[in-house]
């Protein structure tokens, strides 16, 4: 028995018009990796992230539109 969600796609206006940051999840969504890859290209410094305190990182949303080849 498969357990699959089927999710909803993001589009570039709900980042333009969303919170200024997003989690390293929603990123990996977005860039269409997984998100164990997306977790790994932060590590790697490779995802622009924001560190909030010891285990909390977000992706700025301005540096993944950028990244995605899209002005904010």
């Amino acid at each position: 028995m498969s357990t699959q969600t089927t999710q909803t796609p993001l589009t570039l206006d709900e980042l333009r018009s969303g919170p200024p940051t997003v989690s390293v999840e929603v990123a990996g969504q977005y860039l269409g990796v997984s998100r164990a890859y997306a977790y790994a290209m932060a590590r790697e410094g490779r995802l622009p992230t924001i560190k909030l305190g010891e285990r909390r990182v977000r992706v700025p949303s301005a540096a993944l539109l950028r990244m995605l080849g899209v002005e904010d």
